[in-house]
C-alpha cells in the first residue's frame, strides 16, 4: 500500500468517525430533550452536568464526557429556536472547505 493511499484512508476514516460521533451526540441531545422538554441552551456541558432548570435530568449523565472530533477539536453546538446543529469543521479546523476539510454537520446526516 502506498503512503498516499494510507493517508487517504485515514482521512476518510476520520470523516466517517466524525459522522458517527455527531449521530451519538445527537442521540444524547434527543434523550435530554425527552427528559427536560428542551435542548441544552448553555451547550453540550448540560449533557454531562445537570442544569438547574431541568428537574427530570438523568439520573446518569447523557454523555460521560464531551467528545472531541477526530482532529482533536470541540464540536460546534448551535442552539436556535428549539432545535440544534452540531458541526465538526473537518481536517482544516475552520469553516468551509472541500474533501476532508469539508464541514460535517448534523443537518447532513
Amino acid at each position: 500500500i502506498l503512503a498516499g493511499q494510507v493517508t487517504s484512508r485515514l482521512a476518510a476514516a476520520r470523516v466517517k468517525e466524525a459522522r458517527i460521533q455527531i449521530a451519538e451526540i445527537g442521540k444524547a441531545l434527543d434523550m435530554f430533550y425527552t427528559d427536560c422538554g428542551f435542548y441544552p441552551e448553555a451547550g453540550l456541558s448540560d449533557l454531562v452536568n445537570a442544569p438547574s432548570n431541568c428537574p427530570n435530568w438523568g439520573p446518569d449523565p447523557y454523555l460521560k464526557k464531551i467528545p472531541k472530533d477526530p482532529w482533536g477539536n470541540e464540536f460546534e453546538y448551535e442552539y436556535d429556536n428549539g432545535s440544534y446543529i452540531l458541526v465538526s469543521y473537518g481536517e482544516d479546523r475552520k469553516p468551509g472547505g472541500d474533501g476532508t476539510s469539508k464541514d460535517i454537520s448534523s443537518e447532513e446526516l
